[in-house]
């Protein structure tokens, strides 16, 4: 059914939503993010709620930007990469081997995550500092490219301000 204006009288479903598990399987989405040490974003992704964060480690460490330095070609890829157990796979462990880059992946059943908390820190604060972005609080977009916009512009924000500094 249509209002006058042509708009839909219920909300739709956007692209990239699923059944939230732990909010009642309301629909949302998730924010995948790849950030250097001390908490800059360099890669970001968005996805439905109901996604697995292992099907978005690839195209993540695929989206990083080369990196440029005052020495030597510029990098292309991370020299070593720290996870939680989510990502915890043997195809994702060799992926990451393939292309040389060091993982430390934190192994189900046999470590505990307290060892990746002194790095796990930069990620959940880079986090926060999205989550104060009201924009991207509730996501208000029904297309996934308009969401996914308007977080590379509060990834962008962060590092201006962190860079200004």
């Amino acid at each position: 059914m249509r209002d006058r204006l042509g708009e839909h009288a219920s909300a739709e479903k956007g692209d990239l939503t699923g059944p939230n598990p732990v909010d009642r399987g309301k629909y949302g989405s998730k924010i995948h993010l790849i950030t250097e040490r001390t908490g800059l974003p360099l890669s970001v992704g968005v996805s439905g709620a109901n996604t697995h964060d292992s099907q978005a480690l690839i195209p993540l460490v695929q989206g990083i930007p080369p990196i440029r330095s005052h020495r030597g070609p510029r990098r292309r890829r991370p020299g070593k990469l720290h996870a939680d157990k989510g990502y915890d796979y043997a195809h994702l462990r060799r992926w990451l081997s393939q292309r040389g880059i060091r993982h430390r992946i934190a192994r189900k059943g046999i470590e505990t995550s307290q060892r990746l908390g002194r790095h796990r820190w930069a990620i959940e604060r880079t986090m926060a500092w999205l989550a104060g972005c009201r924009r991207l609080h509730r996501r208000y977009e029904r297309k996934a490219e308009h969401f996914l916009a308007f977080t590379s512009i509060a990834c962008t924000l962060i590092c201006y301000r962190r860079l200004t500094k």
